[in-house]
């Protein structure tokens, strides 16, 4: 049986990007990460996408003139792999609505908030600022809305006393490289149902 692939974009520095692709090199992911594509020359994730031995595309934002040419580009790259699902590890633009239509229901985003709370950016510090007890991530499939689409998977830390931005941002962290790879997982098990705003995790057989 042919296993199923996943493209995944990222800017940054890559950590989630490096979780997922550990995650499939020890089995857990039956499926195969088959690019990194970033708007970023200068990503650190393309480094690690070399040392795994998996393409690193570059759609640099900053080559083209609008939005639109861009996103051409983006999908002119993402047809190549046909991939089945999308991920957006530390992606750091707001896709089109021409993307986010022709993959939905496959493209999923992590966010470091517990969702509906603190969309956006820094959301640490959103949450730190509006003195929760708890804090956390969210595995979602993305939609139009920014930060807003059907909730996948969520895990939880406790905020403490003398937290930062950066010391909750760790510890938030540890979490998504926990749950992103098991959202994966799951949809390349077929274990994910949408129904409207509700994404229903199916029994193991």
């Amino acid at each position: 049986m042919n296993k199923g692939t996943f493209v995944v974009l990222a800017s940054g520095r890559g950590s989630n990007f490096q979780a997922i692709i550990d995650r499939v090199s020890d089995g857990y992911i039956n499926a195969v990460c088959t690019s990194l594509i970033t708007d970023n020359p200068d990503a650190y994730a393309i480094l690690r996408a070399k040392d795994a031995g998996i393409p690193a595309e570059v759609v640099s934002y900053r080559t083209f003139p609008d939005k639109n040419m861009y996103e051409n580009a983006l999908l002119a790259t993402l047809a190549r792999y046909n991939p089945d699902l999308v991920v957006l590890a530390g992606y750091m633009r707001l896709l089109g609505e021409r993307i986010v239509d022709l993959y939905k229901g496959k493209m999923m985003n992590i966010h470091p908030s517990l969702l509906p709370a603190f969309q956006g950016l820094h959301a640490q510090r959103q949450a730190l600022m509006y003195g929760t007890k708890v804090a956390g991530c969210t595995v979602h499939f993305v939609t139009h809305d920014m930060d807003a689409g059907p909730v996948i998977m969520q895990r939880t830390v406790q905020v403490l006393d003398d937290d930062d931005e950066e010391s909750l941002s760790e510890r938030i962290l540890i979490e998504e490289h926990q749950v992103f790879p098991e959202a994966i997982k799951l949809f390349f098990e077929k274990k994910l149902l949408i129904k409207g705003r509700r994404v229903f995790l199916l029994p193991r057989t």
